[in-house]
């Protein structure tokens, strides 16, 4: 755990929580860095990731939870503390841009079902038009390329992540890890 992300979601409610409920309070964390680095063992499972779920607050202080995919590593390392990601054009209802202008906090929920592990980020995001800044094609264009022109990039200031314990997560296959256990089953059968 990094000490960062406890020292930001600890909040005085949450300790007060924590003692009603337990009885106890986990520590307060006084020394957490400013930023917690995303060492490679997180750089290297983002770069894995197909999809992650997003959330946002509105100006209205309501929370917005969203599912972002792509092709593997569409999610890109950009510096041990930024990370971002190419947007293309969907719904258009742009509440997570909305919402980033006014209240620039996200967390992002990136999950590895086979393998049960979890990684949830916290940081600071901005929305950059890609009209505006050609030059983050080339740093944010996933692997295999997407086929459409970027509408926007999502730039995120990492402020700290928290690996998940794998309790209660169901154990999911994409089609291409399906078809490679079957084929790794097969020629250990041969």
């Amino acid at each position: 755990m990094a000490a960062r992300y406890m020292k930001t979601v600890l909040t005085p409610s949450v300790l007060e929580a924590e003692t009603h409920y337990y009885g106890r309070t986990y520590p307060t964390f006084d020394n957490a860095p400013e930023v917690d680095d995303l060492r490679t063992e997180e750089r290297n499972f983002i770069a894995q990731r197909d999809s992650f779920f997003m959330a946002t607050v509105t100006e209205d202080g309501w929370p917005y939870l969203q599912h972002r995919g792509g092709p593997k590593g569409f999610l890109r390392t950009i510096t041990p503390n930024r990370i971002g990601f190419a947007d293309y054009g969907g719904n258009r209802q742009m509440i997570s841009v909305g919402s980033i202008a006014s209240n620039d906090r996200i967390s992002l929920f990136l999950i590895d079902y086979p393998q049960r592990q979890r990684l949830k980020i916290l940081g600071h995001a901005k929305v950059l038009d890609a009209r505006e800044h050609p030059e983050m094609s080339e740093i944010m264009a996933p692997p295999g390329g997407h086929g459409s022109v970027p509408e926007r990039y999502f730039v995120i200031d990492v402020l700290s992540y928290d690996w998940n314990c794998p309790k209660f997560i169901t154990p999911r296959y994409t089609l291409e890890e399906m078809r490679d256990l079957i084929e790794a089953d097969a020629s250990m059968q041969s």
